[in-house]
Order: C-alpha cells, then structure tokens, then sequence
C-alpha cells in the first residue's frame, strides 16, 4: 500500500474512529451513526466480493436518493470497483448506451426501474447481478438480503485509481463517462472545507440527485468534516423547509426553480430557517437577494464541470454578484484565444484548469482525453473573462460545445437537433438556449418544415420527449420559412439567436 495513499474508504474508516456515535446519515426513516456506518459498508463490500465484484469492476446505480447511495460508495471505495450513477430521467434508450458503454458488472436500481432494466438486460452484455433496493424476483436480488457476514476484502487502492464515472451530455450525439479519482473526492473535500469553514457541527440538506456531480461533492465534503447528511429522496419544497427546521441544516445546493419554489412556500407557513448559513449554486439575482434576506443565509455563486469535481470558482454573491466567482485554493485558471495563447486580464478566453480537482480522462475515449488535456490543461469548452480582482464571468461556450442549462441539466443543442430531424416532416432546425423565468434557461428549436407538411408545436414537443429525457425537450419552438445560412452553407447560429432568441 502506497505511504503516502488517503482513499475514500479511509476517509469512512477515519470517520468511525474519530466520530463513532455522531449521525453520518438522515434518510426516510433511517438515523445511521458513523460507526454503523462503517459496519454496513464492511457487510457490503464483503457480500460483493462474495457475489464476485472484483477491483476496477463497476457497478451501476439506478435509483432515487437514498442512504444506501453512501454504503454502495463505501463498498466500492473498499474493493477498488468503479460506480457508475446514472440520471433515471434519462429515456430507456439512453439508459441502455451508459449500460453498454460502461459496461458495469453489477447494477442496483429502485424498484420502480425494474422495467426499464427488464426491457434491455439482455442487451448489456456485461451485466452479472441485478439487486434492487425493496422486492425481489427471480432476475433480481433484494439489497437486503445481500447484507452478509462474509469477511472484507480490502483492495489495494491508489488515489489516482479510478473511483466514480459520471456521464456528462451528449456532445455529438452520445454522452461521455468522466472518470474520476479518489484523489479527486478528496482534495474536492478538502477545498470546500476550508472555503465554507465546515465542521462537525454542519448539516448538509441532499437536494440534488447523486447522478449529478453537484449531489455528491458536497455531501462527502461534509461528510469528510464529520457533519450531517440529511438525504431526501427527490425535491419537494415543503419537505425540505421541514429538514432545514428539524435538523438544523447549514448548508445546500440549488439551482432553478429550487429557490422559487422554497420562497413560495415560506408564505404558507413558519419555519425556523436560522441554521442555514450557505447555499450554493446558481438563480437570478432578484431571488438570490429575496432569498438571503429571508432566511439570513449567505449565496454562494459558482463556476464547474463534471470534469473538475464540480467546484472550480466560488465566492459569496454579495462580493461580485452576477459573476461565477473566483478560483478555489486548490485550482489554477487561465484564459486563451482559439490559439492557446493567454489572453490580457479582460479580454474573453476560453477556460482552462489545472488541478487535483481535475478528472482522469473520458472512458474509452483516449483521442478525445488527450485533446481536452493539451499543453497540460483541461480545456472546458467554456467562454469567459477574468477581472483584475480575479473573478471570473461567464460569457458562453465555444460552438462545439455549445450548452443548454435548463433547471442546472446540461443539454447540447446538438443532441436535440439530432432527434428533430428523425421527424418526417422537419427539414431543418436549430435548437438555441433563451433566457427562463422558471427555469433560469430553456430550449427553443427554430425549425423549417418540408414543402407542403404541417406540424404543431406540441406535436414536435411531445416527438422529442418521446425519443430521448424530457427534459431535453423543447418548451419552446417557432416554424420560420428559411434558416440564416453563412457564406459557405451551414447554419448562422448567431443570427439564429439574435432573430429568434
């Protein structure tokens, strides 16, 4: 075992010997200490070696949030496997390329999914074990049941050793699995440990889902500190007043319509919100100022990808609202022009990172890591300008990477435009981003009809959720005669936004 190693799996182990009868996890009906903790996560990871779960495996997670999320971490963190969480908004199809793609040997799924796995196990070939969190079946295990006594095989883990996959959008067509680290976690959580100044005392409120980058940083960031995590199974806004009441939280994440619809509530009822120091993540600004003011709490904008474990800029709204912060302690950020050359303070550039925080590299796509890591950076794709205090403010993305953000989701324009032109009746299309009240942005598709065809704008709606994530789908759409062409035949985007957007 490497000297020098610290691994997810210490990080549990430190916190059973340290923190043994503090709470590690609030669930639906669950209060689990950190030495229990630890214990589950131990019968686990010894029934998955049993089962034949080895090192560098992975298992795939499709569920809700739920505490068992954290003993299925544990337990991989302990063999050395890889976890694969995967958006069960996603559509089935979508589903069954992350299954094929990461080829996961084990999958733990909610109940409520068993029909979606039913529908195309047979076409993920790699998948060996099937275990479902409530009920069985001939073709399924109950997790339950699969907590045993069997003896723990602890794995020889590196830091740099691959440890969580997150499927990022789909760029040209399909999504790409981002692999990160154990050292990625940990410095994560020891980077937002000293900006928030976390502790044991924190409670942190689960709201987003642990398939995002966004709903496992923070969590095991607190967890690291010894804190609280309350986890609820999806977002609702009176259950998570009640939480932040009930268990004295101090900190959470949120993005469009999250706040919105927790300030609504707020007029329907009283609740002590006095714990809630932070809240991080993104809003308009007059909902950010109604909200801090309402509850005492302090909002924290900031920039990250999957790529970079989430967090790469942060800093308090009040400091530089509207921008996307400044550079965490353990990043470093430059700008440059097409070129790769640096760029003069206030000039825009596109983003790059250097880091620990940085991931390993997309799974099965070696041309496409070493690309993204030229010169020794990571490339974002993202366009922005840096002041002379040194925040940082978001301008846009490079064509290739052009994004959509409806609700905190990352959708490509592409993606979307792919499946548009799948209908009979479409003969061109360009999917923009507009600016959303509700959702902070959302899809528009500019679209021209075949010669001769009719179509309603509910019907191309319900086309596309039909074929891929409805949140993916358009809420907006406009039917125009001609598409803005440039002078060597491909679409005028920018003219497209200005026009329609």
């Amino acid at each position: 075992m490497n000297i020098h190693n610290f691994t997810v799996y210490d990080m549990f182990k430190r916190n059973a010997r340290l923190f043994e009868n503090a709470t590690a996890l609030v669930g639906v009906d669950e209060r689990i200490t950190f030495g229990e903790l630890l214990k589950h996560i131990q019968s686990l990871s010894g029934s998955l070696s049993h089962q034949g779960v080895k090192q560098g495996d992975r298992i795939a997670i499709l569920a809700q949030n739920s505490h068992k999320f954290f003993l299925i971490y544990g337990a991989a963190a302990t063999i050395g496997a890889i976890v694969v969480p995967i958006n069960w908004r996603l559509s089935v199809e979508e589903i069954q390329y992350i299954l094929q793609d990461s080829a996961p040997t084990t999958i733990f799924i909610d109940e409520k999914y068993k029909n979606v796995i039913s529908e195309i196990r047979a076409k993920c070939e790699s998948l060996q074990r099937c275990f479902i969190f409530g009920g069985s079946g001939a073709e399924y295990i109950s997790f339950n049941e699969l907590m045993g006594d069997y003896p723990v095989q602890e794995a020889k883990v590196k830091g740099n050793d691959p440890y969580l996959m997150i499927y990022t959008a789909a760029v040209q067509g399909q999504p790409r699995g981002a692999i990160l680290s154990h050292n990625n976690i940990i410095f994560c959580n020891v980077q937002a440990i000293g900006m928030f100044g976390l502790t044991l005392n924190d409670t942190y409120l689960n709201i987003l889902p642990f398939f995002h980058v966004g709903g496992v940083s923070l969590p095991f960031s607190v967890m690291q500190a010894g804190g609280k995590n309350v986890i609820i199974p999806k977002f609702d806004p009176k259950v998570v007043l009640q939480k932040i009441d009930k268990e004295r939280v101090t900190i959470m994440a949120s993005f469009p319509p999250i706040l919105t619809e927790l300030l609504s509530e707020m007029s329907k009822g009283i609740y002590d919100l006095s714990s809630l120091k932070h809240v991080l993540g993104i809003d308009q600004q007059d909902i950010i100022i109604d909200f801090e003011k309402k509850t005492g709490s302090k909002f924290w904008l900031a920039y990250g990808q999957t790529e970079t474990m989430g967090l790469s800029c942060f800093s308090p709204n009040s400091e530089r609202p509207g921008s996307a912060g400044r550079q965490g302690f353990l990043v470093n950020i430059k700008l440059v022009d097409e070129y790769d050359r640096e760029v003069e303070i206030g000039e825009k550039g596109e983003i790059l990172v250097r880091g620990p925080l940085v991931f390993q590299g997309y799974w099965k796509q070696d041309e496409l890591t070493r690309r993204t890591f030229r010169d020794g950076w990571h490339h974002t794709g993202d366009i922005g300008r840096l002041d002379k205090e040194g925040y940082l403010w978001f301008v846009g993305r490079k064509a290739e990477k052009e994004l959509i953000k409806p609700g905190g989701e990352n959708v490509y324009p592409a993606e979307v435009e792919k499946i548009i032109l799948e209908h009979p009746f479409i003969e061109d299309v360009s999917v923009i981003g507009v600016p959303d009240k509700q959702w902070g942005e959302a899809i528009k598709a500019v679209c021209v009809l075949k010669k001769g065809k009719s179509l309603s704008e509910s019907e191309l709606i319900e086309f596309v959720a039909s074929k891929i994530a409805r949140y993916k789908k358009p809420k907006y759409v406009v039917f125009v005669s001609s598409m803005p062409k440039t002078k060597d035949g491909f679409t005028d985007r920018e003219k497209v936004k200005a026009n329609y957007g």
